[in-house]
């Protein structure tokens, strides 16, 4: 808005000059249009400059100690999820989808989308098979960047899925097995065997390496991106003490920066506890949960990860009936890990998902702004201190006419002016602290 009122308050002032001038000086119209031209050209070089200092202002979001930073300036997130981004775009008939959400986020100061950047081997399948990409899918991705980028929201982009949905791993073992003739027996052969390994780092170089046919930047130089996430949700029941994914994750992380240094680095993590610190573990909403090959310390420590992550579903892991338990461990579970990420890791977190779902048993929307406004107040608590908790994104938010996207989590904006007040409040806060 400052920059608004300073561009007009020029224009305005040449306007005066040139009024001025055209009516206290001799008629002359060599003398008149001499004039006119200057002060056309002092307008041209006026918004050249300004649009020159808007894109030295959009640079690559960087880490110093447990904030995030932008020129040197703390950067705190309020964002949303949006996965359904890049098949939107693939089809004219829904591309205007995108471009409608960013708009509306951007409206609310939002500032980070999370969304998918794969789709293996499925409908409108990015990669078909191992490295071989559809360049028409690879476009839809290019708009999304550019869309993002034109509404000033920064990307988190995603590079696989742990579940089956958009070609998770399952689909990586399928692959194997047809077209190396592996002898694979779980979908967790993904986070060890050395070919599913090798397709999946051949694939992040190729999204890496991307050249933006929209906008002619390299993926990897593009400060549009805010970070690259290793996976969704990755879990590995098959090995309870973790080995097998810290391993993966060790390998993938450095892979990812020795192709991109610049561009900050997550693993996808829904945080829970592990072997690693049993006296963590009474913070896991299951005792199931510590017997998924994840471990929240352990595996942010690894070399090249950058920021921590956690999700929050109290309405799967704890109840889908609502129930008072909910917020108090909604502010426990944030607490412990904004607590670790300061005192054991030195880094951010980022509470990358978090919402309500509407079929629930005793859902209201009022209950999901309590909820909402709990974790807002949580990050709050944190940056009022300086501390770790640099964020959180919503899961999720559609446009109008989307309700084929619903999972239950959906947010509508212009449909929720309570959820949206809530929103923009927390953006406000949080632009405070970031200016």
């Amino acid at each position: 808005m400052e920059k608004f009122g300073t561009h007009v308050l020029c224009l305005f002032l040449l306007f005066l000059f040139l009024l001025f001038i055209l009516t206290k000086q001799p008629s002359s119209s060599a003398f008149s249009k001499s004039m006119v031209d200057h002060v056309q050209k002092s307008m041209t070089n006026y918004d050249e400059t300004m649009l020159e200092k808007e894109e030295d202002e959009w640079q690559m979001v960087g880490k110093k100690g447990n904030q995030f930073v932008v020129n040197n300036q703390p950067f705190y997130i309020n964002g949303f999820n949006a996965f359904w981004l890049m098949v939107f775009a693939a089809d004219d008939s829904t591309k205007e989808k995108v471009t409608e959400v960013f708009k509306q986020a951007s409206s609310l100061g939002m500032t980070v989308c999370r969304t998918w950047a794969f789709n293996n081997g499925q409908w409108r399948a990015l990669q078909k098979s191992p490295s071989v990409f559809d360049e028409d899918i690879f476009k839809a991705l290019d708009f999304v960047v550019s869309e993002a980028k034109k509404n000033k929201i920064r990307l988190i982009l995603s590079l696989a899925n742990n579940w089956d949905d958009y070609g998770g791993k399952a689909q990586y073992v399928k692959w194997g097995k047809d077209h190396a003739g592996l002898n694979l027996t779980s979908d967790d052969d993904f986070f060890s065997h050395p070919t599913l390994r090798s397709y999946y780092k051949a694939y992040v170089k190729t999204v890496l390496t991307r050249v933006n046919t929209f906008t002619n930047i390299t993926y990897k130089e593009d400060p549009t991106i805010f970070a690259w996430e290793l996976m969704n949700e990755p879990s590995c029941y098959s090995d309870p003490t973790g080995d097998k994914l810290q391993d993966w994750i060790q390998e993938m992380a450095f892979h990812v920066k020795k192709i991109d240094p610049k561009h900050l680095v997550e693993i996808g993590l829904e945080g829970f506890y592990g072997p690693s610190t049993p006296q963590r573990t009474q913070f896991n909403p299951t005792n199931i949960s510590k017997q998924a090959g994840t471990d929240f310390i352990r595996n942010h420590q690894v070399l090249g990860v950058d920021f921590a992550s956690a999700h929050i579903y109290t309405d799967t892991w704890i109840s889908t009936q609502i129930a008072d338990t909910h917020i108090p461990f909604i502010i426990s579970w944030m607490e412990a890990h904004i607590e670790d990420a300061e005192k054991y890791l030195g880094m951010p977190v980022v509470f990358t998902e978090f919402g309500l779902s509407s079929k629930d048993s005793g859902y209201n929307s009022t209950y999901r702004d309590t909820v909402i406004s709990t974790v807002y107040s949580s990050i709050l608590n944190s940056t009022k201190k300086g501390g770790s908790g640099a964020g959180s994104l919503l899961w999720q938010m559609i446009p109008e006419d989307t309700d084929a996207l619903d999972d239950g989590y959906a947010i509508v904006l212009s449909k929720s002016p309570s959820t949206s007040r809530i929103v923009s409040l927390q953006s406000y806060r949080l632009g405070l602290f970031n200016s």
